[in-house]
């Protein structure tokens, strides 16, 4: 036998941390590396956090599960809390970004084929990331994420980002929706223009069809904003929330509108786990910490400083570096070369982990709550990086 017990799905690297303190996570070896991934825009309190940790140290010695065919305490209040501080009026709870971009599908199909309408089909742009079930690699039209898994699931189509006028050529008589990231993550930490995010919310009101947006990487404070749209002064009909609503914790959201949300009847969806109480203690702690101008503002405030201190540094090395894009804690560095070689460098060299991205892009996801000393360490590491790095012969 040849396969690894784990299913070998993804490239593994060296690096093997079995520990966290803040903004640091600890190898088996007692390596350190600075955590300016947070996995993927997940754990957006650092490691340890101690609000997050007791809740949810508290909430697993009292009940961890029960079925959805119970009431939910636990999960009623969570709702509610999200209901008082976004557009939404309504919450779906899910276990991952995907499921909640796929409960956001189902919800735009049946708002309309609950009413006699036979609308299914979605608009989306070019280089999203949705997630990787069949719905959501269907929603995308990256090739290496279909490839092998055909018959896509039929439904979707792709439009260029930040396309207004392509957006709006694409409606036709089944079109149902728009689904959209107000700013691409994997695409490359990529914001829509402001008359992009409007103008689509303006055609959406105009052809009765609703404007669903992934927020499962640019929401919950990444931004400097409760949610990303925010920036834009828009509000959707459906919005997919995961990552960092949870700290670490595995679970997401579907936040929509009354009306978005008129099909989803009982019957209509369901999750085993979703919403579970141990899930609840999490986003309850997260939503302590982050659903407040004070916190938002550190975020928007020490995101402003973290990328002044990027566009000094990239000066030095015009050869590597071309630029800095996105909002708050949510920062690319545009690079001339693929990323991949240089994120393992700054990993195995200088323990600084980032994330690739496209468009040769570096993401900067560092926790929210890091001060001007970990910006300091990270310069400092992203400089010596950068001054040793030798770039693979192509």
């Amino acid at each position: 036998m040849t396969i690894t017990p784990l299913m070998p799905v993804y490239p593994r690297c060296g690096f093997r941390p079995v520990r966290g303190e803040g903004a640091w996570l600890i190898s088996e070896d007692g390596s350190r590396a600075l955590d300016f991934a947070t996995g993927i825009a997940v754990n957006l309190l650092g490691h340890g956090h101690p609000h997050l940790t007791k809740a949810i140290q508290e909430q697993a010695a009292t009940l961890m599960h029960v079925s959805n065919l119970y009431g939910s305490p636990q999960g009623e209040k969570l709702a509610q809390r999200i209901v008082d501080t976004t557009f939404a009026d309504t919450v779906f709870f899910t276990n991952s970004g995907a499921e909640a971009v796929e409960c956001a599908i189902k919800t735009t199909r049946v708002y309309h084929q609950s009413q006699g309408d036979d609308r299914f089909e979605i608009i989306t742009f070019k280089n999203a990331f949705h997630g990787r079930t069949m719905a959501t690699i269907s929603a995308s039209n990256q090739e290496k994420m279909h490839h092998g898994f055909s018959p896509l699931l039929h439904g979707f189509k792709y439009v260029e980002f930040d396309d207004l006028e392509g957006a709006e050529a694409a409606i036709g008589p089944k079109t149902a929706g728009f689904l959209v990231e107000p700013i691409q993550g994997e695409g490359g930490i990529r914001p829509a223009s402001d008359a992009f995010m409007k103008g689509l919310r303006a055609l959406a009101d105009k052809h009765g069809i609703l404007l669903i947006l992934d927020e499962v990487q640019c929401g919950v404070a990444r931004t400097g904003k409760l949610y990303a749209h925010e920036l834009y002064d828009i509000k959707p009909d459906i919005l997919a929330s995961a990552k960092g609503i949870g700290g670490g914790f595995p679970f997401g959201a579907c936040l929509a509108t009354e009306d978005a949300a008129r099909g989803m009847v009982p019957g209509t969806h369901g999750s085993t786990y979703g919403g579970n109480p141990l899930a609840m203690a999490a986003g309850n702690a997260v939503w302590d910490v982050v659903a407040n101008d004070e916190f938002l503002e550190h975020v928007r405030n020490i995101g402003a400083k973290l990328r002044a201190a990027i566009e000094q540094f990239i000066g030095n090395y015009p050869a590597l570096f071309t630029g800095v894009r996105g909002h708050g804690l949510m920062l690319g560095i545009t690079m001339t070369q693929e990323t991949r070689s240089f994120v393992a460098h700054l990993r195995d060299h200088h323990g600084l982990l980032t994330v690739a991205a496209g468009d040769n892009t570096l993401r900067i996801l560092p926790p929210l709550n890091i001060d001007e000393s970990h910006i300091a360490t990270f310069i400092e590491k992203l400089s010596a990086g950068a001054a040793d790095y030798q770039a693979p012969e192509s």
